[in-house]
């Protein structure tokens, strides 16, 4: 009973904390007793309302903490074990048992004697923290030990000298505050109609998991509609189904829908590398999704994927990786029908490869991550493999299936042309970050317009392409989507429409994220989205709000994300949430992904709050890394509503939110809370 109730404590905190969270800091000092002698001290500051366990834990309760030193047997000996203070001891009434903890600042003393000439020593310290309602997973937080030009002492007083593990003389330099100087909200809200204290929490997130497996499943039809996939469905359904024995063709079932199965398997398992990468470093998707060179990388790609399905050549992988998947189909059994999935991603790679390409360079931006690729691959393959497995169980309805024929390379050409299209996408993204001011709303429009008024004409048969079959006469679904993609062609140009209240072109709904933000402009610039007043830099930001007397709005965003062009272009022009934004609140607008070089004394090496550390080269690391340390968040949007001091934080933070009504109430909340 208690391991389950440990268990339940253990996944409730782990879904409580997905966002970065700490509630425990620590730092380190040494004391000199002699030549050879030290003491270790690790102190820990617990924050209000939160407790952090002792050593020595009775089994089955909450995770004690454990202290690791580094080359302990080769470089210096332990003298005793690891002291701690006095804490509280009392029976827990969810383990169960009696549990000693600590509250507030806690100090940790561990004796050394030094064998070797070495100025510092290293470790970890493995640590859970609770608070009434929940817990933090077990956590490694690394510790530093500086030995060199320490005064020796009686062993009773403490040095002076500290090596901060939170980093707080960065912080220092970099923001002007540490994150204990800023307090957290409340979350309440006190309305004057009801005069009763409201929480006002969004959560909506229009990047979900389940909307990235729509958009894969998506992808994975339009992959079945290729010449390389959709011949293979009967094919391959007949020969798992072509048994005359009853008993044969209901093994020939089973084995087709194992084989379904391990279709989606091989796409969901190509994203496995992807999470090894989100564990060691948190931002590294968002990092590489704002690369420049991959995003240049991925605009030469998709253009090099446009032409394959355009005809001029053909994609293929290696030979010999056909070969090898083919001999172990030969195994039989489980293997052999898994060999089979994996020849089929093989042998089908010219068609689906740009689809899966698209998929994951769509999943790796500022916005996305590991589980929104994973989600994606798994609609992809959930869409690729379900027809194989339900034709087999329904073989009748192979006759429905319509014939192969020129609609097959038709579809690929439609797919060359959306390739073509998100090619330039990419394009954006890297002149954005890098602030080459090349491609601007003005000639990334006129680029679609070219690209998509092409489609149209290749649709009502004007352009041809290599393997184009010869066109009698146009099919009324090819006339209905040459009238629907020419409609989309006006409706691009209706961007060059001049919005008087920004002094902007007008954003186009459906390019949110796509298109550069219109401020993005040769003829109409604009540094900030709508024409509003805003700070890039966050003591400039700070110090015009405490001369005005308003509360502060941190926009944590991104050049390239998408979600964040939504929210600045489509709920931000409110009339409700303009004149917020515009008369009451200081927008500071810190961009996660600004290439721009750091001033050399602010390049510094910094502390990670889950552990490790990093060198901040850019203004994207410097934000980046300020969103993290002070409030505990990773994503953007991120918005962050602090009082005209800075030093409190008015109500709970919130990601993408686009439901206007909602996020004019967080507004109005944290207004009403500045003022009290």
């Amino acid at each position: 009973m208690k391991q389950l109730l440990f268990f339940f404590v253990f996944i409730y905190s782990s879904l409580g904390f997905s966002q970065i969270f700490n509630p425990v800091l620590w730092e380190t000092k040494t004391e000199k007793i002699s030549d050879t002698e030290y003491k270790l001290i690790s102190i820990a500051k617990v924050e209000k309302g939160w407790h952090l366990y002792a050593q020595e834990i009775p089994e089955f309760g909450p995770v004690a903490t454990a202290f690791t030193y580094d080359n302990a047997a080769s470089d210096f000996t332990l003298n005793g074990k690891t002291i701690e203070e006095k804490g509280i001891s009392i029976f827990d009434p969810v383990f169960e048992m009696q549990i000693t903890y600590f509250e507030g600042e806690v100090r940790f003393e561990q004796a050394v004697t030094v064998t070797k000439n070495i100025t510092k020593i290293t470790g970890s310290v493995l640590f859970m923290a609770c608070d009434d309602e929940k817990c933090t997973p077990p956590t490694d937080a690394p510790l530093i030990f500086n030995l060199k030009q320490l005064p020796q002492t009686n062993g009773t007083e403490s040095s002076k000298k500290k090596t901060l593990i939170d980093n707080t003389k960065a912080n220092a330099l970099l923001y002007g505050m540490a994150p204990h100087t800023i307090t957290k909200a409340n979350n309440t809200c006190t309305t004057n109609a009801s005069n009763t204290n409201t929480s006002v929490v969004i959560t909506s997130n229009d990047n979900s998991l389940w909307r990235i497996f729509g958009l894969g499943f998506l992808g994975g039809l339009l992959a079945l509609l290729t010449p390389c996939v959709f011949p293979m469905i009967p094919l391959t359904v007949s020969f798992f189904t072509k048994k005359t024995d009853a008993s044969r063709k209901a093994s020939g079932v089973s084995k087709a829908l194992l084989y379904g199965f391990f279709i989606f398997a091989v796409y969901v398992l190509l994203s496995s590398p992807f999470h090894l990468l989100d564990s060691v470093n948190p931002d590294i998707l968002n990092e590489i999704s704002t690369n420049v060179w991959l995003n240049v990388i991925f605009f030469i790609v998709f253009i090099f994927f446009a032409f394959s399905f355009f005809g001029f050549y053909e994609l293929t992988l290696p030979a010999s990786w056909t070969t090898k998947t083919t001999q172990g189909e030969n195994a039989g059994g489980l293997i052999g029908i898994f060999f089979m999935a994996l020849t089929l991603a093989i042998v089908s790679f010219s068609c689906t490869g740009p689809i899966l390409g698209s998929l994951l360079a769509g999943s790796l931006t500022a916005d996305g991550g590991a589980w929104q690729l994973t989600a994606g691959m798994a609609g992809f393959g959930v869409a690729l493999g379900l027809p194989f497995a339900l034709f087999a169980m329904f073989p009748n309805m192979l006759n429905a299936l319509p014939k192969s024929g020129g609609w097959l390379n038709t579809t690929k050409v439609v797919l060359g042309f959306l390739e073509l299209a998100l090619a330039f996408k990419f394009l954006s993204n890297a002149d954005l970050v890098a602030h080459w001011n090349i491609l601007k709303i003005e000639p990334f429009l006129i680029l679609w317009i070219v690209i998509f008024s092409g489609l149209a004409l290749y649709l009502f048969g004007k352009l041809k392409f290599p393997h184009d079959s010869p066109i009698k006469k146009l099919s009324f679904f090819r006339i209905s989507s040459g009238i629907l993609v020419a409609a989309f062609t006006i409706y691009l140009a209706s961007g060059f429409k001049i919005n008087t209240t920004t002094k902007t072109f007008t954003p186009l709904t459906l390019l949110s994220g796509l298109a550069p933000p219109v401020g993005y402009s040769f003829l109409y610039p604009n540094a900030c989205p709508n024409n509003l007043n805003c700070f890039k830099d966050l003591k400039s930001g700070l110090a015009y709000a405490k001369q005005v007397n308003k509360p502060i709005m941190i926009d944590f965003t991104g050049l390239a994300c998408v979600n964040c062009r939504k929210m600045e272009e489509h709920v931000w022009p409110n009339p409700t949430i303009d004149a917020y934004l515009r008369d009451d609140y200081v927008l500071i607008s810190l961009y996660v992904d600004d290439k721009k070089a750091l001033p050399e004394n602010e390049q510094i090496d910094v502390s990670r709050v889950n552990g490790g550390q990093r060198k901040l080269k850019n203004y994207g690391h410097k934000w980046a890394h300020f969103q993290t340390e002070f409030f505990q968040s990773n994503s953007q949007p991120y918005y962050v509503l602090l009082s005209s001091d800075g030093k409190r934080v008015l109500n709970t933070p919130v990601g993408y939110s686009p439901d206007v009504a909602t996020y004019a109430e967080f507004l109005k909340c944290g207004l009403e809370m500045s003022k009290q």
